[in-house]
């Protein structure tokens, strides 16, 4: 498959305030759909700037999959949705390749996977291998099916949910797979007002349907561009290096290099979503708690690994 060449936008990347106004405006899209979780929202967002991957947990019915959806709809991209199971097979992820009884030779049928913004609803009810299916494509870019290499879209952006309460039937994600993810996010359940404004909201069509793109796949891309070349100053990045090495050094299992690599990444991003072309410790404190905790492990009676972040945050200092 021969490429498509890169539209001017794409190309020469957008100014910080408009790849700032381009994220503004899917928030404020977004906010149409999901009342309330503005914080979830943005780092959502920011994920998509810094070119992550977000994992949403959270317990049923509090709008996991409506912010996966609200959030592919506001960009006018390609959007795929799988429903993990028990019974779902690799293949069904990446795609197989099929004899054509007319060419005598084996067609590729692509994945859901092949698509600029991929669901996966309730990972966690598919077994690891399954699970796994996703790995390559997360962290590469790229998948093999038979032995051929085929890149997915540019851009390339995974939304996974899982409900923390049926942990029965359930298949619990490795570590190495919950590395991949940039952030793990909670919603929670709703203020009283804000559950009376989602009841309204309801009555007649659902909001999602009349949810219209504000965004194109080029400022996406161009966006993206831009966050990565926001600057990161020597004293940020031995600021996110001391924030890594204590987890290290107070958990049984710290924050690895990618872990770190991710917060720098999201500090970018949220630099970008704040109007500037320059990273600041503030940037790298909001992003920390949804980028580290889920990949710090603790042994018994060692507290939580949010509590050891927010430590981390009051106890290493920044220069």
């Amino acid at each position: 498959m021969v490429p498509e060449p890169m539209s001017d936008v794409q190309s020469s990347g957008l100014a910080v305030s408009d790849a700032g106004d381009v994220a503004q405006d899917v928030i404020d899209n977004v906010s149409r759909v999901i009342v309330g979780n503005e914080e979830a929202v943005e780092h959502l967002l920011v994920a998509m700037l810094g070119r992550g991957h977000v994992l949403l947990e959270d317990v049923p019915g509090v709008g996991k999959t409506m912010l996966a959806r609200a959030v592919a709809t506001s960009f006018e991209c390609d959007f795929k949705r799988v429903q993990f199971t028990p019974d779902l097979l690799p293949s069904d992820i990446t795609g197989v390749n099929v004899f054509n009884q007319k060419t005598r030779e084996f067609d590729f049928r692509p994945g859901p996977v092949f698509a600029n913004v991929v669901l996966g609803d309730e990972i966690n009810r598919a077994p690891p291998k399954t699970q796994s299916a996703l790995l390559e494509a997360m962290e590469e870019q790229q998948v093999t099916v038979d032995g051929d290499t085929r890149e997915v879209p540019d851009p390339f952006f995974v939304v996974a949910t899982q409900n923390s309460v049926e942990r029965d039937r359930t298949y619990e994600l490795p570590a190495a797979e919950l590395d991949r993810f940039q952030m793990k996010l909670h919603l929670g359940y709703p203020t009283e007002s804000e559950e009376q404004e989602v009841l309204g909201r309801m009555v007649g069509d659902h909001p999602i349907d009349d949810l219209s793109p504000v965004a194109t796949v080029d400022q996406l891309v161009a966006a993206r561009r831009t966050t990565g070349e926001v600057t990161v100053e020597e004293p940020i990045r031995e600021y996110v290096t001391a924030l890594a090495r204590y987890t290290r050094e107070n958990a049984r299992l710290g924050v690895s290099p990618r872990g770190s690599i991710a917060l720098l990444r999201a500090a970018q991003g949220r630099a970008v979503l704040e109007g500037r072309d320059y990273v600041v410790p503030d940037d790298v404190q909001a992003e920390a708690e949804p980028t580290l905790v889920h990949r710090i492990r603790l042994g018994r009676g060692e507290g939580s690994a949010r509590e050891l972040v927010r430590e981390a945050l009051s106890t290493v200092d920044v220069r």
